[in-house]
């Protein structure tokens, strides 16, 4: 039996890879129809190039080289020519490079025939990018997530793992053979491994309601920060609520949602969550997997989509957050709901600033501001409370001594905009703003209440 029978393709036990160093190739589909070209923004394959190899120095990858491949024609057996595939081989030898970053789909068939050339593991976009979520993870529900969608697609490349085995079977008119017995047999462990993990997650969602229902009779609504990976979303969240989450320069910092609770300066109560962030060409079944994290965000009262403003692609990268709002059941369109923050003018130079200043001046729905300096965090404080308080009506009561109990569930239940000093009579006057829902409450708990409320 040839040592390739013995070993099989190439998998994790590739001892290059433990060197770190990595090629990252980005393949430039010269025949992809205008329509995709047109989905992903028109973006330059150079820019594209550049977002793959962040995404590898995200898990502290050794980029030995990385480079566009242009492709007149994906081959189905490699994607790449053989002349290509051939290249590439002697790259990866002179580089000494246990892994090939490939910033694309790449179908197991290909991904097997690729390792074999190469000598060397191969990893498409989706893969890197559970990669850097396996690594992320920090709670029991991030991990269980991150643990579904690899599943999910390690059961779809069970070719590649078992191949030398199929060359074992007899040719006596066979069908199966241990090869195929074996991925039956995996592919089952794998499919009761992911429904194992599914009926966790479904627990963990139950949970998650539990708390949302708990908010609602606080309530107070819930603003969730939404946008591209590294859009400066986590350093908005730790600038506005004084928190310490991890916000670093780096793609995907955060993956496990974080939530706090945030006094504007109005008095009203928020619930200010903070998210992963998306990225292009994100699959679908990571969508899927990561559904109960994104809850959180189809709950919101309000969703700030952040933007590096910054970034030359940021155009770009608005559009594939917008397709993942889509996705999730959210009209980015909804100008009541999503509000557009552009952060990182700090990074923006004088020409550049001008010209966002007269937009954002012309659309009351887009706000400028720096995460970093602190400018423009007041003015979107003041818009966020006056979005989730629009619904609220302000009104003002009257408490005597005899209503310390009602001023107590006023305080916890109503947003407190002012009161006043007890007068000689020991009148108390509180404002407060309440939704429809809360009126009826007073009504019902203290009726002696609202006859005296006056509308602001």
């Amino acid at each position: 039996m040839s040592e390739d029978a013995v070993t099989g393709p190439m998998d994790d036990r590739i001892a290059a890879t433990d060197s770190g160093r990595a090629i990252v190739l980005h393949p430039w589909i010269k025949s992809a129809p205008q329509s995709a070209q047109a989905r992903s923004g028109a973006r330059a394959p150079e820019d594209r190039l550049e977002e793959a190899v962040g995404l590898a120095a995200a898990i502290h990858l050794d980029i030995a080289h990385s480079a566009v491949v242009p492709v007149a024609g994906p081959k189905p057996g490699t994607l790449f020519g053989q002349g290509k595939v051939e290249e590439i081989k002697e790259l990866v030898q002179l580089e000494e490079a246990g892994l090939v970053i490939i910033d694309g789909v790449v179908t197991p068939i290909q991904q097997r025939n690729l390792e074999r050339a190469w000598k060397a593991k191969v990893l498409d976009r989706t893969g890197l990018i559970l990669e850097i979520f396996g690594e992320r993870a920090a709670t029991r529900e991030g991990t269980l997530q991150v643990e579904l969608a690899h599943l999910m697609y390690q059961k779809s490349r069970l070719v590649r793992s078992w191949t030398h085995l199929e060359r074992q079977r007899g040719g006596l008119g066979f069908v199966g053979g241990p090869g195929e017995t074996q991925i039956e047999a995996d592919r089952r462990h794998i499919q009761d491994r992911i429904t194992k993990l599914e009926n966790q997650l479904e627990r963990v969602t139950r949970t998650r309601e539990l708390h949302r229902k708990t908010r609602r009779r606080v309530p107070y609504p819930i603003v969730a920060l939404v946008g591209y990976t590294n859009a400066g979303k986590s350093t908005l969240f730790n600038r506005l609520t004084s928190s310490g989450v991890l916000a670093e320069d780096m793609l995907f910092a955060t993956l496990d949602p974080t939530m706090r609770a945030l006094d504007m300066p109005g008095g009203q109560r928020v619930i200010l969550s903070d998210t992963v962030g998306f990225i292009s060409d994100l699959p679908t079944s990571l969508v899927a997997a990561f559904r109960a994290t994104l809850e959180e965000v189809l709950e919101a009262d309000l969703i700030l989509h952040v933007r590096d403003i910054s970034h030359p692609d940021t155009a770009a990268q608005r559009q594939d957050v917008h397709d993942v709002l889509r996705e999730l059941g959210v009209d980015p369109q909804n100008t009541t709901r999503v509000v557009e923050v552009a952060n990182k003018i700090d990074l923006m130079d004088a020409q550049a600033r001008a010209v966002l200043d007269l937009t954002a001046a012309q659309d009351p729905n887009q706000l400028a501001v720096s995460a970093i300096t602190g400018e423009g965090l007041g003015a979107l404080s003041a818009l966020v409370e006056a979005r989730v308080t629009a619904h609220l009506t302000a009104i003002e009561i009257a408490l005597g001594p005899q209503h310390a109990a009602a001023r107590a569930w006023l305080h916890e239940n109503c947003t407190v905009s002012g009161e006043d000093a007890a007068d000689s009579d020991g009148i108390i006057r509180i404002r407060i703003k309440a939704s429809s829902a809360d009126i009826g409450r007073i009504a019902k708990l203290y009726p002696d209440l609202l006859p005296e409320a006056v509308a602001l």
